[in-house]
């Protein structure tokens, strides 16, 4: 996957180390998403993430490498 630096440079706070790009190990599947801004997200991860956030009964993403691959790559 091809991940725009201005996008990467957003993404500050990600402890995994870009694992998601590196070995393709996308933490939490997308289940729903609105105007490619708000996703929603099923987290197999109970560990913190600093950009989980939690939405009533359900997580949302605000990774911006996360969101961008979903976005480009329906991922």
């Amino acid at each position: 996957m091809k991940i725009e630096k201005e996008i990467l440079e957003k993404t500050v706070h990600c402890k995994k180390n870009f694992d998601c790009i590196i070995n393709n190990n996308i933490c939490g599947k997308v289940v729903s998403c609105v105007d490619k801004e708000v996703h929603f997200v099923e987290c197999r991860e109970i560990n913190f993430c600093n950009y989980r956030l939690i939405f009533g009964n359900s997580y949302i993403c605000t990774c911006p490498t996360r969101k961008e691959i979903y976005n480009k790559y329906g991922r």
